[in-house]
């Protein structure tokens, strides 16, 4: 019998397919059964009007066999089957696609659903076989063939027996090397989960004979054991998303979610959409409710799983997700995403943006409503995941401020309870100027700042910013419903503080002494607009703050980064007169004060003082 060569190209085409076009072997499995439901396809909708036929819709399946003895696995359907010119056109023409053309002829039709464009997934079984064998007999037909091959040098078609309608596809699995394990594949745990990852919501049933280990009837006292080979179906069929939701109960959808994504926590939002338009897709998406133990190592893969017509063609579609909700986990299918030659990644993004844009609105609208119904998850949602809302406000130059603003939430000086800047924004009273905020490790640490005072006793409310990705927010939202926000530790927080008596004669004399006395350790020393019932404080000068200095030393501590201190003395505090009288008397003791008052300054401020024993030493020497 003479052997064909392949019509459209070579052995490097071949060669190519094999070793470049899939990422993972392991996908072979899903093209076989692709093209296997593609054929059923074909001959279910043909049943739809010819009473020929003689099946049903659950009459029609695909089983899948192991012969670990041969090496074989075989993979069986009983579809529309191939006649020789189907073969030679589809099996001998490499990037010919029966069911691409099938389903132009037939684009209007609903009741068919076909997977295949390219016509080259069939070649992936190459990858780990050695051999591939085609039975099939076509629908009415009275003949059947058999294709064979053994790769790139050609193939064989000779006509053959076969009692029933259908394709049988025998794999002759390589042997094993230094290298590759090709005997996974011929194990049957290997094979039901490849099924149930890539193919579990093909809409016919995949069955395979599985064998297990079951004790002998009357042998329970003393338990004897037999091997049973019992058919069972691989895969559910139909998704839990494609489902009409009043026909899923909560806990199906909960117990999908801990079952697919390996979860352990309740999610905290179920969202389901169906959208038809410029593409169709339905999505299955979680809220989690608590943060994954990997969620801020690298080893944390975001991205939705994408599907088209049920096959899983991603396992982490990042696309599908800007970074800011990066935490989402959840499912898309589509019929109209643009797959590229190997059903791994998109071939055009644009269809992957339009999908991405719709996401993006009905998250965020899921969490703001979440926020307005269900206060107390939210609060409990946004102590997992607050933090990665407020990076995406700062993350791509601030693009998605206006998106996220109102979903934030910051404890406050009005309550234990967190507030949102809308609120904030509500309680405001007419005559306060800006929004105040002020960063620090604790609520506890804020709420005794110095600088903080004025603010407090003026009766504002005031922010707490606890986290070091806090201020950056702040910086870049800049404003909030026509109201900037104020640091603390700005020069003008827009309050004139009470004075109780006017400031000594010689504060020029006494700034210009404690700016000498300590030297370029300081930028600046100002007599302070802020200070009430405290003597110091140390604010930052320039557009570094020292939350700022903590965070950037913390990720690059070679960096050197440092803002400009400024120290503020309150004028008319007992402690800065006491050593306003000693300037020009005793200036070696002032300079002692100036010293304790800056060092004083770095601890409030939650910076490190340079000589923490010299600092000591220097306040036992005043007692």
């Amino acid at each position: 019998m003479a052997k064909k060569q392949f019509k459209s190209e070579s052995k490097r085409l071949l060669d190519l397919m094999i070793n470049s076009i899939y990422t993972h072997k392991e996908i072979f499995l899903r093209e076989l059964i692709s093209n296997a439901s593609d054929a059923v396809d074909k001959l279910c909708f043909l049943s739809l009007t010819d009473d020929k036929v003689g099946l049903s819709r659950e009459d029609f399946r695909i089983n899948l066999t192991i012969d670990k003895e041969n090496r074989l696995l075989i993979v069986e359907d009983n579809g529309i089957g191939m006649d020789k010119d189907d073969l030679d056109n589809n099996l001998g023409t490499i990037a010919s696609s029966g069911s691409y053309r099938f389903k132009q002829e037939n684009e209007k039709t609903d009741d068919v659903d076909i997977i295949g464009q390219f016509g080259v997934g069939f070649y992936s079984a190459f990858m780990v076989a050695d051999k591939v064998e085609v039975l099939t007999r076509k629908y009415g037909a009275d003949s059947a063939y058999l294709w064979s091959s053994s790769g790139a040098d050609g193939y064989t078609v000779k006509e053959a027996e076969k009692d029933s309608v259908g394709t049988v596809v025998t794999l002759h699995i390589k042997e094993d090397t230094e290298n590759e394990h090709y005997s996974e594949f011929l194990e049957q745990y290997r094979i039901s989960e490849l099924v149930r990852k890539y193919s579990d919501y093909i809409r016919y049933p995949i069955i395979m004979d599985m064998t297990r280990s079951k004790v002998k009837e009357g042998t329970e006292e003393k338990p004897e054991y037999e091997t049973v080979t019992e058919a069972e179906t691989l895969n559910s069929m139909i998704p839990i998303w494609q489902r009409p939701k009043k026909d899923v109960t909560e806990q199906e959808y909960e117990d999908f979610y801990k079952s697919k994504f390996m979860a352990f926590d309740k999610p905290a939002k179920i969202i389901t959409t169906s959208v038809e338009g410029v593409v169709t897709y339905k999505a299955l998406l979680y809220i989690p409710s608590k943060t994954p133990y990997d969620y801020y190592t690298k080893e944390y893969k975001k991205g939705l799983q994408l599907y088209s017509s049920g096959v899983l063609i991603m396992e982490n579609c990042e696309e599908l997700l800007p970074e800011h909700f990066r935490f989402v986990k959840g499912v898309v299918d589509s019929q109209d995403f643009s797959l590229n030659i190997s059903r791994e990644v998109l071939q055009h993004d644009h269809q992957l943006k339009t999908v991405a844009n719709t996401l993006e609105k009905k998250i965020k609208n899921e969490l703001a409503s979440m926020l307005k119904k269900d206060r107390e998850t939210y609060e409990s949602f946004f102590g997992e995941f607050g933090r990665q809302l407020k990076y995406g406000i700062v993350s791509d130059y601030g693009m998605h401020k206006d998106n996220l603003k109102d979903l934030l939430m910051f404890n406050s000086s009005n309550g234990d309870k967190l507030t949102t800047l809308a609120e904030y924004r509500e309680r405001m009273s007419e005559e306060q100027k800006y929004i105040y905020f002020a960063t620090g490790e604790s609520i506890a640490s804020i709420s005794k700042l110095p600088q903080a005072e004025v603010v407090l006793n003026k009766g504002y409310e005031l922010l707490y910013c606890t986290q070091d990705i806090d201020e950056f927010t702040l910086q870049t939202l800049a404003e909030y419903d026509g109201k900037q926000f104020r640091s603390v530790d700005s020069d003008d927080l827009g309050i004139e503080p009470e004075q109780n008596e006017p400031a000594a004669e010689n504060s020029d004399e006494v700034l210009k002494f404690v700016r000498d006395a300590l030297g370029d350790r300081v930028s600046e020393v100002v007599a302070s607009k802020k200070l009430v019932s405290h003597p110091v404080c140390m604010t930052a000068k320039g557009g570094i703050s020292f939350e700022m200095e903590k965070y950037f030393n913390a990720m690059q501590p070679d960096a050197g980064m440092k803002a400009q201190r400024c120290l503020e003395l309150n004028m008319n505090h007992s402690a800065v007169k006491a050593m306003a009288e000693l300037i020009g008397k005793d200036d070696e003791k002032a300079k002692k004060y100036a010293e304790i008052f800056y060092n004083q300054s770095l601890l409030i401020a939650g910076l490190p003082i340079e000589n923490p024993s010299d600092y000591a030493d220097l306040v036992c020497s005043l007692m």
